[in-house]
């Protein structure tokens, strides 16, 4: 992901005060952006992952957590979102958004389509970001 598409999604994302990212991978720049911006951020991933300042770390497997009764304090937020979420992973962060009362984001690899019925908005730098459940209002904002 560009850095003006990593750009344009934290800007859409920074309407939330609460977030989680799951997935973060390598790549924790969006979740940085968004600790700058005073937002707070948690990360999560199956590995171990160092954080940036202002980004708390959860290591954890968005399927298990999917299964569980209770995903885990770290999904409660105002929004759960991904990027690059491959297919496999969509069903599984949508649950975890609906049981915690979040709303559900992400962006897809390449030209995967969402397997989850998501409404796609289109952002600066041409990103589309997937809203995949929507109850604290992001998808008034194109």
């Amino acid at each position: 992901m560009s850095e003006s598409r990593r750009h344009a999604v934290a800007e859409f994302l920074a309407r939330y005060a609460t977030l989680c990212e799951v997935g973060v991978g390598r790549r924790p720049e969006v979740a940085a952006d968004l600790a700058e911006r005073g937002r707070t951020v948690t990360a999560t991933d199956v590995e171990e992952r160092p954080a940036p300042d202002g980004v708390r770390f959860v290591r954890d497997d968005v399927v298990d957590a999917a299964d569980r009764a209770d995903p885990g304090d770290h999904y409660r937020a105002d929004a759960v979102y991904a990027l690059n979420l491959p297919p496999e992973l969509h069903r599984p962060i949508l649950a975890v958004a609906r049981t915690v009362d979040a709303d559900c984001l992400f962006t897809t690899l390449g030209g995967d389509p969402p397997t989850v019925d998501a409404r796609p908005v289109t952002l600066a730098g041409g990103e589309t970001l997937y809203v995949a459940r929507e109850r604290h209002g992001a998808a008034d904002h194109e």
